[in-house]
């Protein structure tokens, strides 16, 4: 049990020798009304809400007739978009400049957690982007849904969810476990406007739907919340102090918040008028549905961000520091006040620790 929580209910306290072992974290983790319970419960029902949300657009984008029209209204409004054909003439090396910074980025979660000697967070976050990597990749190839080949008529997996944007996204929101909490809202605000450019990229490409990017963002914030719930579970969190916002900050709180109201909103008032019905489509509606969906993309990429960010303001994920003990006097050291021949140094009990600085007097009768 970590030293915050709260006492038992009967007003018990428990063991000194009890309170180090791992099992009575654990199972002090669960009390009522404990910080830890609080987190973990907090955590739970945002995974809930994540998959719920991912089952919706899955439900939605994939299996009804309407969501994939309007996925290939995405697709065919790409080339009818002036500006985004600028973009990929102009800048042809950009996939392979994408490509190389998820590789990068994933070393550098891993080694930010090995410098700051946080192997378990570490392990943890590398553990939640593997998992949420397996999932994608069973969700593309044995999800139902429908089956689509190429030219030759070989079939071609679906690319629900996203698996660059799984990446991404794990590596912007495993920065929550390995960096500190007086970093954590710039590190994963910076990681989370680049997984957002990365999406968009695959989605001017053609090589990624809307609904692709947008189910790789809410299963990595599922898995994410079910990490830190499960590292809640073992005591492992505690109450971070509660300071205001540096101005630092609003520099990349800001801008996230931006794009994900913005986007989320233009994203919504786009799609009402965007979604093809069965008849032939209009001229304009493609390049719409596009850039509709470019907003939606980037709209719940960043609102993702901001809500695991939200979740955990007033949550360190780091161990308490050890508080400050002050050490045995050393015989050898010349400074040294003059040694006790009964002790280690003058003023010191025979176990090397100083005296208490208010000791109790039994005899002592007040008068």
């Amino acid at each position: 049990m970590a030293p915050f929580d709260r006492t038992r209910t009967g007003g018990s306290v428990p063991s000194v020798a009890a309170q180090g072992t791992w099992w009575y974290a654990a199972i002090a983790g669960e009390a009522a009304d404990s910080f830890s319970a609080r987190v973990r419960i907090r955590m739970r029902r945002a995974c809930l809400a994540a998959v719920l949300l991912l089952t919706l657009a899955y439900a939605g984008l994939v299996l009804t007739a309407t969501g994939r029209r309007w996925g290939d209204a995405v697709l065919a409004g790409r080339l009818a978009d002036p500006a985004v054909a600028r973009v990929l003439r102009e800048h042809p090396s950009a996939q392979g400049f994408g490509t190389l910074t998820l590789v990068l980025a994933v070393l550098l979660l891993a080694a930010v957690g090995v410098l700051r000697k946080r192997y378990a967070h570490t392990a943890a976050a590398l553990g939640t982007l593997a998992a949420a990597l397996v999932v994608a990749l069973l969700l593309r190839y044995y999800a139902p849904g429908p089956r689509f080949v190429d030219a030759s008529g070989t079939p071609v997996p679906s690319g629900f969810p996203s698996v660059p944007a799984v990446l991404a996204a794990s590596t912007a929101l495993g920065l929550v476990l390995v960096v500190p909490h007086r970093l954590r809202t710039t590190a994963v605000g910076l990681g989370a406007l680049w997984a957002a450019a990365l999406g968009a990229y695959s989605i001017a490409t053609g090589h990624h739907r809307p609904g692709d990017v947008i189910a790789a963002d809410l299963l990595v914030l599922a898995g994410f919340t079910a990490a830190v719930g499960f590292l809640a579970r073992g005591g492992k969190v505690r109450p971070a102090p509660r300071r205001g916002l540096p101005p630092q900050r609003f520099l990349v709180v800001v801008p996230l918040a931006v794009v994900a109201v913005a986007g989320l909103a233009a994203g919504a008032y786009l799609l009402g008028g965007t979604l093809p019905g069965p008849g032939p489509v209009a001229a304009a509606l493609p390049r719409t549905a596009h850039r509709c969906g470019q907003a939606l993309a980037a709209g719940t990429g960043a609102a993702v961000a901001l809500a695991l960010l939200g979740m955990l303001r007033h949550v360190a994920l780091d161990p308490e520091p050890v508080p400050y003990r002050r050490a045995a006097a050393d015989p050898a050291d010349p400074f040294a006040d003059d040694a006790d021949p009964d002790g280690p140094g003058r003023g010191y009990l025979d176990d090397g620790l100083p005296p208490d600085p208010f000791p109790e007097e039994r005899d002592h009768e007040i008068s």
